[in-house]
């Protein structure tokens, strides 16, 4: 049984967007090179062969896990979210209590998450220690360095 995963209509597009891109290009320059391996003889000892192979199947692969995924996204509108809690999609702001910095973060899917941009996993070990705090709220968040004490300052979309 697959795992429903919500996104924002941008996260989704992207995946969309890579799918295309695996089924549309990657997939041809495989094929040509599956070809042209061919055209060197006995595919019984041709090295390029199987490694063209070889890439045609993880290739295979990732787009049929990335169409699983794709399938059993949703999107989600960003106008309905429950700004009382920290859900999926929530902008938070949080402080660390040890050093008194703010910071903000949107929760977002495993695949949208990007540091850079302050998209945060829900799957994270500080994401998921905020899912259905609310602003006042204390959490504890064991880190690959120890505790951090954060309290939740802000939720807003």
């Amino acid at each position: 049984m697959s795992q429903v995963s919500y996104y924002t209509e941008e996260g989704l597009k992207k995946l969309t967007h890579e799918l295309e891109q695996l089924k549309n290009v990657e997939r041809l320059k495989i094929s040509a090179q599956i070809a042209e391996a061919r055209e060197k003889g006995d595919l019984s000892e041709n090295a390029e062969y199987d490694a063209a192979k070889e890439a045609q199947g993880l290739l295979e692969l990732k787009i049929s896990k990335l169409e699983t995924i794709i399938a059993n996204a949703r999107i989600i509108d960003e106008s309905q979210l429950d700004t009382s809690k920290a859900l999926i999609l929530s902008k938070v702001k949080i402080k660390n209590l040890a050093n008194k910095m703010i910071m903000e973060y949107m929760l977002v899917s495993e695949k949208e998450a990007n540091l850079k941009e302050k998209k945060l996993s829900v799957d994270s070990p500080i994401g998921k220690s905020l899912l259905g705090k609310s602003v006042g709220d204390k959490v504890e968040v064991k880190v690959p360095t120890g505790i951090v004490n954060f309290e939740v300052i802000e939720i807003s979309r």
